[in-house]
């Protein structure tokens, strides 16, 4: 399994004194993102059971961010770090502005969660605590108690031969203060409640009987405390929920084995500070004050709650077979070029193909793509970069079976992906194993883009190469909920300088005069900031000038104050963010003509577009680009990213009109305002909803029934 080599020289960061008042800050911004999600919740226009998946996801995103940006700031104050954030907080400011944000959140969430739960009921769907219940019913839960759960728990008790025991991160636990009534003596003890029992237990069904009923396992759990501790008296019981830090150090410039490094990462963040402790607001002062200690945390790491901690165990009532309570279903739709032709290699070399997925099949032409690959004899070589990807994935099956045949196959696996650390280091060995050259990249920089390169020998002997570019992962369920860009192409400029960021990513390659592609972190914020000096002098000259760019988040100080300077000059800009934004649009004098729109729905918006009037008033004469990187520092500066020009027309009149549908949305789109605060677009009275998920999904089958 090959090390990951050094990185080449990187480009210096441009030194300049920023304005803290031209940038919104990063954390609070994206903790309005996730405001944004909980405002789906809320939504009465969202079918039933989707706000409460809204309301899990919101708990979810949550989570992750405590974990990594509470984490990070928390290390800041602890190793002494003065560094302020680019809007000029430190890191003590910004931990009190995140917490009071988030205490906002979490009464909003609360009154949602109240308010579906009304809902839930008028739908027959119902959660009770286990003293509501019947006899019969009680009987029933304590009989699956005593089956599935008693043997599975593990109470663990503090006393002088036994320590303050280890709480994971992100587990839920029952705390108790108990009685020996023989000694007399109180003691505290912890039960966790294990992952492999679900959230919620439902209740069987009786004939004719149209109620679905659950009980939360903590409830149950509660009401058997005295199976775990016999005799012992039971003077207090408190659910409550850890937090720990994600943003562990791995060090990896003194690494000799990226695999062993990133193992031993896993396990210190298993093991890492505590960072939040959630716990019901009713619990004993004299408990909460004991866990604090015991913990190590302070005041302002504790959540008080009044309602379920872990929203994760609502998603049994979310996955309930009511479809007249979810969306409409979507089946994305294979193109039917890709219906109907088996061979890939000859479609791509009639024309480029731009796929836009979940709206066309992701199996059905990104997956097949790869699978014919391996399958095709004519084929001498795959490359492929896998930064996440799902457990069972038919890529991996696919790279094995390649090797199996006697292709040479390289992939690159990415180790450090946050949270699929573990299941990527699984893949990485399982492909070695079938004879696959797994590699790691370069040291210090992640590798991000998402790129496949097949080599093949063409009946009349010419090798040629296809590439996939997309701005998405290679992950067969995200490709569901994700919107992505893909292209297929066999352009020979672009595929060359593929091959050659394959070289740089495997090998040792050190060029630099990519003309086609734009590569993080060697020419890609340098061509940016190009593209956006030429849209000025345009404007200078009189020319039409325009700047469109949609991506994940934006935060990059140096292409926020080029932006600045161009609407300055009477740039026309749009930026569609989804997540966190830190240009700060709208400001009179700065960013006037910056407008930034963040579109959030059913599906999570994930592609990334640029656009570059480049002086004309129509889009064709203008530059298109779609990859992997979003404007960020790390994106452009600490990981391998590959954006690819889109030069045909017809793939040029594809993405405009996915833009265009973006910017004209009056449903799923909120407007960012200059204070960092966003307003929800909502149609004018007698105007039709143009949200963009319906319109993308209405106008792909639209396409399709034309070509038929």
């Amino acid at each position: 399994m090959r090390k990951r080599r050094s990185a080449a020289r990187q480009p210096k960061k441009i030194n300049f004194n920023v304005d803290p008042t031209h940038f919104l800050n990063r954390d609070i911004s994206w903790l309005h993102f996730n405001r944004r999600v909980l405002a789906e919740a809320a939504d009465k226009r969202n079918p039933l059971l989707e706000r409460l998946r809204f309301l899990i996801i919101f708990s979810s995103n949550l989570d992750e961010f405590v974990m990594k940006r509470v984490g990070y700031l928390k290390h800041q104050i602890s190793s002494g770090f003065t560094h302020r954030s680019v809007d000029g907080q430190t890191a003590e400011e910004q931990l009190a502005n995140i917490r009071r944000h988030i205490n906002e959140d979490l009464e909003r969430q609360r009154g949602i969660y109240v308010g579906l739960v009304g809902e839930l009921q008028r739908h027959d769907i119902y959660i009770y605590d286990f003293d509501d219940l019947g006899t019969e019913d009680q009987d029933y839960l304590n009989g699956y108690f005593r089956r599935k759960m008693f043997p599975v728990l593990t109470p663990l008790s503090v006393d002088p031969g036994h320590p303050f025991p280890f709480i994971s991160n992100l587990s839920y636990s029952l705390g108790m203060i108990l009685r020996n009534p023989q000694t007399e003596t109180v003691l505290f003890s912890r039960v966790k409640i294990p992952e492999v029992i679900p959230g919620l237990i439902q209740l069987p069904r009786q004939e004719g009987d149209k109620k679905f009923r659950f009980v939360t396992t903590v409830t149950l759990v509660r009401s058997n405390l005295h199976m775990l501790y016999p005799g012992m008296e039971i003077q207090q019981t408190v659910p409550f929920r850890v937090s720990r830090n994600a943003d562990v150090d791995h060090r990896e410039d003194e690494a000799q084995d990226l695999l062993i490094l990133v193992e031993e990462g896993i396990k210190e963040r298993r093991l890492a500070d505590c960072v939040r402790l959630e716990i019901h607001k009713d619990t004993d002062p004299s408990m909460t004050s004991f866990l604090k200690d015991s913990l190590e945390i302070v005041d302002e790491d504790i959540y008080l709650m009044d309602f379920p901690i872990d929203f994760m165990i609502l998603k049994s009532i979310v996955d309930l077979d009511l479809p007249e309570l979810k969306f409409k279903p979507w089946a994305p739709i294979i193109p039917k070029a890709f219906f109907e032709n088996n061979n890939f290699f000859s479609l791509i070399r009639q024309g480029d193909v731009l796929l836009h997925h979940p709206y066309e099949s992701f199996s059905g032409t990104v997956e097949k793509f790869i699978a014919n690959a391996a399958d095709d004899p004519n084929v001498l070589t795959i490359k492929m970069t896998l930064y996440r990807t799902g457990d069972n994935s038919p890529f991996i099956r696919s790279l094995i079976k390649a090797a199996e045949k006697g292709k040479q196959v390289v992939c690159l696996v990415e180790l450090k992906a946050r949270f699929d650390e573990q299941r990527n280091i699984v893949w990485a060995q399982k492909l070695e194993d079938a004879g696959v050259h797994v590699v790691y990249g370069v040291l210090g920089l992640k590798t991000h883009t998402k790129t496949a390169l097949i080599i093949r020998q063409e009946h009349d002997g010419e090798i040629m190469s296809y590439a996939h570019i997309g701005t998405g992962n290679y992950h067969s369920q995200t490709s569901n909920l994700y919107t992505d860009l893909g292209l297929l192409t066999c352009n020979k400029k672009i595929c060359d300088e593929v091959v050659e960021v394959f070289n740089y990513l495997t090998g040792s390659s050190l060029k630099t005069d990519y003309q086609e592609i734009l590569v993080a972190p060697i020419n890609m914020k340098s061509t940016f900031m190009n593209k956006i000096q030429q849209e000025i002098k345009n404007k200078k000259a009189g020319k039409p000038a325009r700047i469109i760019a949609k991506m994940n988040s934006m935060e990059d100080e140096v292409i926020t104050e080029a932006l600045y300077e161009a609407s300055q000059m009477g740039v026309d800009i749009t930026l569609i963010v989804r997540g966190f934004c830190c240009l700060r649009p709208g400001q009179p004098g700065l960013s006037d003509n910056i407008k930034v729109i963040s579109i959030i729905g059913r599906f999570l918006e994930h592609s990334r577009v640029f656009y570059f009037a480049n002086g004309s008033e129509n889009y064709q004469d203008g530059e298109f680009f779609i990859g992997s990187a979003d404007w960020m520092h790390r994106n452009l500066h600490n990981r391998v990213e590959l954006i690819a020009p889109i030069y045909e027309s017809r793939l040029k009149d594809k993405l405009w009109e996915f833009v265009d549908i973006m910017l004209n949305d009056n449903r799923q789109a909120w407007i960012l305002n200059p204070d960092g605060t966003y307003s929800q677009k909502t149609p004018q009275d007698g105007e039709d909803e143009r949200g963009t998920h319906t319109l993308l999904m209405n106008k792909t089958i639209q396409r399709e029934k034309a070509l038929t």
